[in-house]
């Protein structure tokens, strides 16, 4: 192919007759003459045009939104700037909504012959927002409100587009110069008064300042660089004087947020392949917040920030995971995913990466792990977690969360000891934040039990019913917890529990009874530590168990609770005693409401001792017996302190029952597993009441046998998971499988047998 350089396009340009010349110029100056025409036109008709318009929005705010929007005056001023004055919107029959004495706008020509509104000055002078929200009628209700044709045509359409448009729209509506002053908005509702006055906003240059007071006393400061056309934003917000602190938070979540500073910044949001992506980050500064569900004291988070890169489809919203979080020392990297059609899915997986363990403890926010502050360990860590939730088919949720070690160890214990529990020790029991009777939890102790000298009926009936796979677990039942996470979906309620006996017995020994988030998490690192470190044998993790969990009112231990309700020392108790005693641990203040005046068990109870004792039958742990209900009707409680139920009727010990169990924090895991001899499958207690958040969220147990099938499932998959494949062929772990299964289907059928199944 003949190379064409400058020198033919030059020969061909010659060539050209000059007529063609002639009839370009020709069309070249009647397009000119058009236009000149057209724009004198469309300049000479403007304002007619505008009170076109502005009748045409006065109609639709009325007939679409009931809204009464007037104007003072409006008019153009130079060649693409409307001057509008008092304008007003007042939603009908309702609180006056809007007021601004002066608003002009200028507009940006070229963008205008493209069909495209990109706004080029503002002035705003002098106006007020006024939000209403009293006695359930709002006076911005109107924003609510949709069309079905616009909503359908919006379910119709890409995600992608929307946001593509959304974030266009946004990025117009930006001024390349801004000059707000004297703007209030105010909110008020039944509980809230907020009021945001705006001194002024300006945007010069792509610099942006600005001074608003919040209720008159607090100053906040937006200020940054605004270039929207490169879709290039970074906004920083700070106070006059201390942090930020947050209006409406307060009273509507019991919370109070604040923080020193906080950046945002838009880098580039673009469309491609049918997806638009938005890259950003957010970045605080010294963020502090207070919620009671959270934690008891302040959550402190000295610096944090998000680098993130949202990736919106067709039919799904994302956080990629080329997306890192960074807490101190620490980072992350997040996978968020929400899909909406045609089922909605939720995922989330997060991946550390191999840190220093040190580094890990070091970035823990203040005011979350106060049991752990101070502790110095060694070694490199790696945290991955995966949930994915199909809500068309919930049984298959996916979750896996684990945290490797690779030479982990404790090198020196902070606050907390978490050794102690391996010798004597003073335990120190609290009720609603109030110290109870400190016990010694050791030989010098009268009450001091050890587990050999517990009945072994009370061992394996609390282990039924609380954590029956204690032995072979390491502190926690994952596929317990993935099968909750199903139950509760599709019941959209909270009804089986997770607490093992391990994270019962470090919630008692090292942390607060306070049920929140950050106790709970602390528990569980606390339990990971003890058991993958070897800290404790689970033998003595049981017998401190038995000797400091709660059996009543002001009753810690097994040997305080064995002669409190009976009189005996705990190696004497019976069956029935014993299933007695495994049933008030997940609400032990309820103890002596089942039974009696007479010192019987109220009846109620009786399903419960067939469900348990039944269980351990299948287990060989007991005989099966169906005529005494496993010990029932032989449990009588002490007569010294029968007078103490004798005026509770039936009803009244079923609310005392309900109420204890809404305050109490010892539920267990409640699931089915065949592990040794001291293990049994678990059920829960009797006289069940309907779970709170809370409760379910911080252990409490399921009650119904209709989950002992999901249970057997529960503990073949466990069984399974936990063969020891070393040095094994495949065939013998095949054998192995085979086993087990066969083992878990004779437990059915002996369960169906017996009625339970």
């Amino acid at each position: 192919m003949p190379r064409i350089t400058r020198q033919h396009i030059q020969q061909k340009l010659k060539n050209v007759h000059p007529k063609y010349y002639r009839i370009g110029g020709i069309i070249l100056g009647i397009l000119l003459v058009l236009i000149v025409i057209g724009g004198y036109i469309a300049y000479s008709k403007r304002e007619a045009i505008l009170k076109h318009e502005l009748d045409k929005a006065v109609n639709t705010a009325k007939t679409k939104y009931h809204l009464d929007l007037k104007f003072g005056s409006a008019k153009f001023v130079g060649l693409s700037t409307v001057e509008f004055r008092d304008i007003t919107i007042v939603p009908e029959g309702k609180d006056s909504l809007l007021k601004i004495q002066r608003f002009d706008v200028g507009v940006k020509i070229f963008p205008l012959i493209f069909g495209k509104v990109k706004l080029a000055e503002v002035i705003l002078e002098n106006g007020r927002l006024n939000l209403t929200n009293l006695n359930g009628v709002r006076n911005f209700d109107f924003l609510f409100k949709h069309s079905k044709t616009d909503s359908t045509e919006t379910t119709k359409r890409s995600l992608a587009d929307l946001a593509n448009n959304l974030v266009n729209q946004v990025l117009y509506k930006i001024p390349d110069n801004l000059n707000l002053r004297n703007f209030l908005t105010t909110y008020i509702s039944d509980s809230t008064r907020v009021k945001i006055w705006t001194q002024s906003a300006i945007i010069d240059g792509g610099k942006l300042t600005s001074n608003i007071r919040v209720n008159d006393t607090i100053g906040w400061h937006f200020n940054g660089d605004v270039h929207p056309g490169n879709k290039d934003i970074n906004i920083t917000m700070t106070a006059d004087r201390g942090p930020v602190q947050i209006p409406f938070i307060p009273a509507k979540y019991k919370a109070s947020v604040s923080f020193d500073s906080f950046t945002a910044k838009l880098t580039g949001a673009t469309e491609s392949g049918g997806e638009t992506q938005i890259n950003g980050s957010w970045a605080v500064h010294n963020l502090v917040i207070n919620q009671p569900a959270l934690a008891s004291t302040d959550i402190v988070v000295p610096d944090a920030s998000i680098d993130a890169n949202v990736i919106i489809g067709e039919h799904y919203v994302a956080l990629d995971s080329s997306s890192t979080i960074h807490l101190k020392k620490i980072t992350a990297h997040p996978f968020v995913k929400y899909t909406v059609r045609p089922n909605k899915i939720y995922e989330l997986k997060l991946n550390t990466n191999w840190l220093n363990a040190q580094d890990i403890f070091d970035s823990f926010p203040r005011g979350i792990f106060d049991a752990l502050d101070g502790i110095q360990v060694a070694g490199k860590l790696n945290y991955k977690f995966n949930f994915a939730l199909d809500t068309s088919n919930p049984d298959a949720v996916q979750f896996d969360s684990r945290l490797d070690r690779d030479g982990f160890r404790i090198v020196k214990y902070g606050k907390t000891d978490l050794t102690k529990l391996n010798n004597t020790f003073v335990y120190t029991p609290y009720e609603k934040g109030k110290a109870m009777t400190p016990r010694e939890i050791g030989p010098d102790n009268p009450y001091y039990t050890p587990i050999d000298q517990i009945a072994p009926d009370l061992r394996n009936a609390v282990m039924t019913a609380e954590d029956p796979t204690f032995y072979k677990n390491n502190g926690f039942v994952e596929e317990t917890i993935r099968k909750s996470i199903a139950t509760d979906f599709k019941t959209k309620k909270f009804k089986r529990g997770g607490s093992t006996i391990s994270m019962q017995l470090v919630k008692n020994a090292f942390l607060s009874r306070e049920k929140t988030l950050a106790r709970k998490i602390e528990e569980t690192l606390i339990v990971w530590m003890i058991v993958n470190n070897n800290i404790m044998t689970k033998n003595r993790m049981l017998e401190v168990y038995f000797n400091i969990i709660e059996w009543g009112p002001d009753v810690y231990g097994i040997g305080e609770a064995s002669r409190y309700y009976f009189g005996k020392t705990p190696a004497e108790l019976t069956l029935g005693e014993s299933i007695y005693l495994a049933s008030i641990v997940p609400k032990p203040k309820a103890g002596l409401y089942y039974f009696e005046p007479d010192g019987s068990l109220r009846p109620n109870l009786v399903n419960y001792f067939n469900l348990i004792g039944k269980l351990m039958a299948g287990q060989y742990l007991t005989k099966f017996d169906t005529s005494n209900a496993y010990g029932f009707y032989t449990v009588r409680l002490k007569e010294a302190i029968r007078s103490r139920v004798a005026r509770v009727d039936s009803a009244q010990a079923n609310r005392l029952i309900n109420a204890a169990s809404q305050d109490d924090d010892n539920a267990g895991v409640t699931q089915y597993s065949a592990p040794r001899q001291e293990q049994t499958p678990a059920q829960p207690a009797a006289a069940p009441s309907k779970p709170t958040f809370l409760q379910r969220l911080f252990g409490k147990g399921d009650t119904t046998a209709k989950r002992i099938k999901q249970q057997l499932n529960d503990e073949e998959d466990q069984r399974i998971k936990n063969i020891d494949t070393a040095g094994k062929t495949r065939k013998q772990i095949r054998q192995e499988k085979r086993q087990i299964r066969d083992d878990v289907d004779a437990k059915r059928k002996a369960l169906k047998a017996q009625g339970v199944l």
